[in-house]
């Protein structure tokens, strides 16, 4: 299985945004959409700020695959669901600690989206 670099890891969790690109079933790229990422340890997730009524993750669910850009890394991603509370724990924690300045209207829909947590696992 392909791992993130660590210059890789650096760049996406110190960038703002992720621009995340699900491939559909037919085999293209949904237009890609800004979404927030953070990093724990080794590895990058991404929740849905609208929960399971989000299209990209609706998509990125289906197909599992897809294309993220950031902080200058331009990558093709396998989508892996989430489950293990622990794990959310921390990805709520990561949440807080660095988009905790945008306030709890946006911080809180995103911790409370833990049913949509995947890895962004490169491929």
């Amino acid at each position: 299985m392909a791992a993130w670099t660590a210059d890789e890891l650096d760049r996406i969790a110190d960038a703002d945004e992720l621009e995340m690109a699900p491939l559909r079933r037919d085999g293209t790229l949904l237009k890609p959409v800004p979404i927030w990422v953070v990093r724990d340890g080794d590895d990058l997730y991404v929740r849905s700020f609208r929960g399971t009524n989000g299209g990209w993750w609706r998509t990125a669910r289906a197909g599992h695959a897809g294309h993220v850009r950031s902080g200058g890394v331009d990558k093709d991603v396998t989508f892996a669901e989430v489950a293990d509370p622990g794990t959310n724990d921390r990805v709520d924690a990561a949440y807080r600690s660095k988009y905790g300045r945008f306030g709890g209207a946006y911080v809180d829909p995103m911790v409370a989206a833990r049913a949509t947590t995947l890895r962004l696992v490169p491929r």
